[in-house]
């Protein structure tokens, strides 16, 4: 972990102020409190990395604490896998595993006490009534719940027959009394225990009244000491409810929230009753499956807990709702083994290679090196290279061989050379058909003086790798890719399993060097010029199973452009257009959103944490919808909701601000001057600050200011030349493959133009500049 102050955040900032204040003494204790209701996955990698690497990195603790207040959901299966995933991930919790069942006798103690100070009462309304005819809306107070008003002893008499079993499940609840006219909809009387006569994993049937989370959460965090409790951006709406709860039960310890950015990927679903979904319909074959993103499928498909952790530091943290691309966590992983992955060859769809120059039964050894130079051997005195053995019939890649080859076709073809890897020069003399026309063996003769150097005048037209076919070993190998074809699956209503890849996994038996049948589950490889690969838990002595990790570029860069995507693309618009001829679905679980949530979401396609959070706060609900009834303001209502979320609401609490100064027009003219390239993306940021304390329109902010950004390639290329020559190495890995890298220079060089380059322009230099 980086020592204090080596790391800088908004969250670590702020841990660095309150130790150097003294605040809790000094003290800094985090938790991560996961509801054991399912497997843990990369998102909560981030928020695993972020409290425990806080915790240690100011000398404090994380407690790891299982959230069980559902007994309908949750399991000692998922606790146990939570534990296990966060030790895999490098994390211990030492002596600090806790359980909100726990605090369950607490957590009523203080019911009690809120009903007899007044704070908080028994109500006969179900879920639905209350919301449907009480809660009001963003646009609109709420109205008392007839029983707001019922006496104390009254309140405390169903609250003790509530825990006594007397009562169904949903037919009363305790609410607190807060303000059903709060612009915050979670402060209009939130339920804080509900009836739910279910068996407990942990407390059996001792309990049939569960506290709800909103209430349970915070208790349990002043319960334990914690110091900063860490959340994602979901739970900021909740931030006052949890600072109500803890000042009206008059607990002695007040901990602090503070909220950050949850982790979104692209080509990948987060949700929890998505992937519930996906595992109990077997779309996959369970919580392990390596195209899941839980932690358990990254683990069996061959991820590294260092790559997790390099890729969450890499992301950062932030407050902003954004989507990282996946090809970032991917590329970290290929960095990650590179550096620790021994060389070997395999053949994954083997067409035979007969060199005619070869006398029958001659086998020439060829040492090979083992570990690419630099690596991270497994231990010391690691073996440096291997042999192999090179005969008359090998195999190659069925792909590596063409007989009318395209233009830029650099591989095997009648009357073309290539280098066997590590061995010599062949060239194509001929190839054996089948009755079918199809080639089934390639013939070759080899140059005898070419190993190891070039053969002078011959045209080499590149590189294949190969396997001897005496020597070589059958085995399994499984090619898992992305698991949805779509970047954003699961945004619509729409059935979300019809944006599956259908090529997410395939099966082959591939042929391979027989050193490759001493593997042991867990080892992995890097097949040359193919991938990286991981030998699975269903490996058994002398015939293990390969698992691609990741392939060694990134195959979906141009997925968008060529003909097999778009073929992909038209079936599935057609799997879906069936799917909707099937009858309905008798129940839909869609409680993730409240209605105002889901109908925000569905008019303007909005993502739905930012739906989440509009609906919330009347403040930004105001402005949306004066922003959408704008001139232009309906056709980038996404733009516009995002812009709400991430910047203004922050400005807005910021300032403790009730009302902003300007109408939602305003809003639409900013999103325009970024559109026209009036201003960078980065740029917003400081007009809103501007526009916050004036009130002045923004394209008058920007004159004033002098902010237009710059989009001039005179101006620009001193800035890439200056990126470029102090991060050499990173140019270097992009033109070695590693296209990701692009991006992170990209950011430098807006960060040296303080934000007011063009990053179109700014992406087009770096390509130039790198691709020359």
């Amino acid at each position: 972990m980086p020592e204090p102050g080596t790391a800088s955040d908004f969250i670590r900032d702020m841990v660095r102020h309150d130790v150097a204040a003294g605040q809790y003494g000094g003290r800094v204790v985090t938790r991560f409190p996961p509801e054991p209701n399912g497997y843990l996955h990369i998102g909560h990698a981030k928020a695993i990395c972020v409290d425990f690497g806080v915790a240690a990195e100011f000398g404090g603790r994380c407690h790891l604490r299982m959230d069980d207040t559902n007994p309908t959901t949750e399991s000692m299966e998922y606790v146990e896998a939570i534990q296990r995933d966060v030790r895999w991930l490098g994390f211990d919790w030492g002596e600090h595993m806790y359980y909100a069942s726990d605090y369950f006798e607490r957590l009523y103690e203080l019911g009690e006490k809120l009903i007899g100070l007044g704070r908080a009462y028994v109500c006969d309304l179900s879920e639905d009534e209350f919301a449907a005819k009480h809660r009001g809306s963003i646009s609109e107070a709420g109205h008392d719940s007839p029983f707001r008003s019922r006496p104390v002893e009254e309140s405390l008499d169903l609250f003790r027959r509530m825990r006594a079993g007397e009562f169904k499940a949903g037919e009363r609840v305790l609410r607190a009394k807060i303000d059903m006219a709060s612009p915050n909809m979670k402060l209009r009387d939130p339920p804080l225990i509900r009836i739910k006569h279910a068996h407990h994993y942990r407390t059996g049937d001792a309990w049939c009244i569960y506290p709800l989370y909103d209430y349970a959460h915070c208790l349990e965090d002043s319960f334990e000491g914690v110091t900063h409790s860490l959340c994602t951006m979901e739970f900021e709406s909740a931030r006052e409810l949890y600072d109500w709860v803890i000042a009206a039960t008059e607990v002695p310890h007040v901990p602090h929230q503070t909220e950050f950015a949850r982790l979104n990927l692209t080509y990948t679903v987060m949700s929890k009753r998505k992937l519930l979904e996906l595992v109990e319909k077997k779309h996959v074959s369970g919580w392990d499956d390596p195209r899941l993103p839980t932690l358990a499928g990254l683990r069996r498909r061959g991820f590294t807990p260092e790559a997790i952790r390099d890729f969450c530091a890499k992301i950062g943290v932030a407050k902003n709702l954004s989507t990282v691309d996946v090809a970032l966590l991917e590329s970290c992983v290929r960095d990650d083994l590179d550096r620790r992955s021994p060389r070997v060859m395999a053949v994954l769809r083997p067409l035979k290679l007969v060199i005619e120059s070869v006398p029958e039964g001659s086998v020439e050894a060829i040492d090979a090196p083992y570990w690419p130079e630099g690596a991270k051997a497994a231990a010391a005195g690691a073996q440096p290279s291997r042999q192999l053995a090179f005969s008359r019939t090998l195999f190659i890649e069925r792909d590596d061989f063409m007989e009318q080859p395209p233009t830029g076709y650099h591989r095997l073809a009648p009357g073309r050379s290539v280098r066997l890897r590590h061995a010599h020069v062949v060239t194509c003399t001929g190839v054996v058909k089948n009755d079918a026309g199809e080639v089934v063996e390639v013939r070759c003769m080899h140059d005898a003086a070419s190993r190891g150097g070039g053969t002078p005048g011959k045209k080499i037209d590149g590189t294949i790798h190969w396997v001897s076919a005496a020597e070589s070993l059958d085995v399994e190998v499984r090619l898992y890719d992305r698991l949805f074809s779509v970047e954003s699956p699961g945004q619509g209503d729409g059935d979300f399993t019809l944006e599956m890849n259908p090529r997410s996994l395939e099966v082959l038996r591939a042929k391979v060097e027989p050193s490759l049948g001493r593997a042991q589950a867990g080892e992995r490889f890097q097949f040359e010029r193919l991938g990286y690969f991981h030998a699975d838990p269903d490996s058994r002595d002398g015939a293990p199973v390969f698992n691609r990790v990741v392939p060694l570029k990134d195959s979906w860069a141009k997925a968008a452009t060529t003909s097999e995507a778009a073929k992909e693309n038209a079936a599935r618009k057609e799997r879906k257009a069936e799917r909707a001829k099937e009858p309905a679905p008798t129940k839909t679980e869609k409680a993730e959103l409240s209605p105002e949530a889901a109908g925000l979401r569905d008019a303007h396609g909005l993502p739905p944490e930012a739906a989440h959070v509009i609906a919330q706060e009347r403040v930004l609900g105001e402005l949306f919808a004066e922003a959408i009834a704008s001139p232009g303001g309906a056709a980038v209502a996404k733009q516009l909701a995002l812009l709400l979320v991430n910047e203004v609401l922050a400005e807005a609490r910021s300032r403790k601000l009730e009302r902003l100064p300007f109408a939602g027009a305003a809003l639409v003219e900013l999103q325009q001057l970024v559109q026209e390239g009036t201003i960078s993306s980065a740029q917003v940021k400081e007009v809103l600050q501007q526009l916050v304390a004036t009130g002045n329109p923004p394209r008058q902010i920007v004159a004033e200011k002098g902010l237009s950004q710059i989009s001039g390639a005179d101006a620009l290329a001193p800035l890439v030349d200056e990126t470029l020559a102090e991060n050499a190495d990173a140019a270097q890995r992009y033109r070695a493959g590693n296209l990701n890298v692009l991006g992170a220079l990209v950011g430098m060089v807006m960060k040296k133009s303080r934000g007011r380059a063009n990053a179109k322009l700014v992406s087009e230099l770096l390509k130039q500049k790198l691709d020359s």
